[in-house]
């Protein structure tokens, strides 16, 4: 999970992504952190989130493909 958490932080901060993404990346990170729900619901709702995101058309190929790592590296937990 921290893999994951570095990864999408590496986007948040990466001033060539647009604002939104952005914003919705950090929203991800925030819903992974959530100590409310169980670990599976918040994977779950991150991954779904990043899925959507990753359909964007304003997001740069290289963040598009950090994404899909991150939903991989979910997936397999």
């Amino acid at each position: 999970m921290t893999n994951v958490l570095e990864l999408l932080s590496s986007i948040q901060e990466d001033n060539t992504v647009p604002n939104n993404v952005r914003t919705k990346v950090q929203d991800t990170i925030s819903c992974l952190k959530n100590d409310g729900d169980s670990v599976e619901v918040s994977v779950d709702k991150a991954i779904q989130c990043l899925d959507e995101l990753s359909n964007d058309s304003n997001i740069p190929m290289f963040t598009r493909t950090q994404l899909w790592s991150a939903i991989s590296a979910l997936e397999s937990k």
